[in-house]
This record gives structure tokens, sequence and C-alpha cells, in this order.
């Protein structure tokens, strides 16, 4: 049975499980958040394309390890895991050739301009040389707030939903892959928190867009009993 709503210390704030009926406003937050918190458009105009392959197998293959939090009624954030590992490798195995074949055809029509170009060439030739280690046997997830509901509390909330969810499965380990600076600061924040950072890439993926160097980090908790 998946838990119930809980609350956070904020009243108003609401962590329930995921419905099919949040399946749009996910999609659209992760869109609206995708370029580092703003909206991803300016680097990557195909909204359902980027989307399906950062949500797609988490609300339609997995749902039950999805949560949303609702502010005043509306969904704000979303925290969206996988516990079943060995079925997401495969699974995006056949998304990634079904998503290429969507992209190609969209290419031919001419769907795309000069940054979207660039952005699925970055996929193709160095998106998979750019992705950090992460253990093999774990469960991972991918979380999302609109900027103005970007609180500690809310993703602390959400997260231990997924914890108590997952060690309930008798999973010992959770991983996230997130976009960070290359700081120590940035590596003593999650340690603080009980992360430890296990690996980071620097990713060019927005090269010409940013001035600064950006990596993609793995973060790895072990789940006490």
């Amino acid at each position: 049975m998946r838990p119930l709503e809980r609350r956070t210390p904020n009243p108003d704030f609401i962590t329930r499980p995921y419905e099919k009926r949040d399946r749009a406003v996910i999609r659209r937050i992760c869109c609206e958040t995708g370029f580092l918190g703003d909206p991803i458009d300016s680097v990557f105009s195909d909204r359902d394309l980027f989307a399906d392959y950062l949500t797609r197998y988490y609300t339609d293959v997995e749902p039950e390890s999805c949560w949303v939090g609702e502010k005043d009624g509306a969904v704000v954030t979303y925290l969206i895991g996988c516990g079943r590992w060995r079925l997401h490798r495969w699974w995006s195995v056949w998304n990634g050739l079904r998503m290429a074949a969507k992209a190609a055809s969209r290419f031919v029509r001419g769907r795309y301009d000069a940054k979207d170009r660039k952005f699925l060439g970055w996929v193709l030739t160095r998106g998979w040389r750019e992705t950090p280690w992460a253990p093999a046997q774990a469960a991972h997830f991918h979380f999302n707030s609109l900027k103005e509901h970007r609180k500690m509390g809310i993703a602390r909330d959400l997260l231990m939903t997924l914890f108590e969810e997952m060690k309930k499965r008798g999973v010992r380990r959770v991983y996230g892959q997130m976009i960070t600076y290359n700081t120590r600061r940035t590596e003593k924040v999650y340690e603080y928190l009980g992360w430890k950072v296990a690996d980071k890439k620097r990713v060019t993926k927005y090269d010409g867009v940013l001035d600064k160097e950006m990596y993609l980090t793995t973060v790895v908790r072990e789940l006490e009993d």
C-alpha cells in the first residue's frame, strides 16, 4: 500500500502520491525548470521530447515511486523515482531508440533551429561521455520545483518520503545526479545533508550560453535501518 498524503511544517503544503492527472503538470514543471531552474526553451525548444526523456519512465512505468507537492491545491513540485533499476536500464534503451526516431522525423521536417541542433548534437556525441559514474544497484530520483517554491523543507519532505518507501522495498542506497558548480563548498553542503559526492564530470551542453563551467555530479546516500 502506498503512503497517504503527509503535511510538512508548512500547513499549506502537502506531499502526496502521484496520480495520472499529475502527468501533464509534471511535464510542464520539468520544462519550466529544465535549464538550471529556468525554462528549457532558450536551450532546446522541443518540450515534448525533453519531458519524455526526463519524466516518461517514472510517470508511465513506475508511478508507484513518484510523489508531488501541492501548495493551496496546485502541484508546484515533484519527485519521481526509480527502485526497479534493471527495468529502467532496458526501458531506457527502447525509449532512446523511440526518441531518436521522433527527433529525426522532426529534424527532416525543419522543426529544429540552430540551438536545437546544437543540443541534439551534444546528446548524440557527448552526453553519454559526460555522464558521471552511478551505483549499479541503487534507487535514483529526479526532482524539480517551480522557482517560487524552492525551499529546503519541501525538498526534504519529498526525499524522506522516497527514503521511507525504498527502505520498505529493501533498497539500501539512493543516488541523484544534478548540475553543480565545481566548488568544495557545494560538496560540503551535500556532505552536511548526509550525501556522499561519488563522481562528477564537466558538461559542455551549456557552453556558449553560460560563462561558468558546470558539472554533472553524482551524490549517493545510504539508507539506514
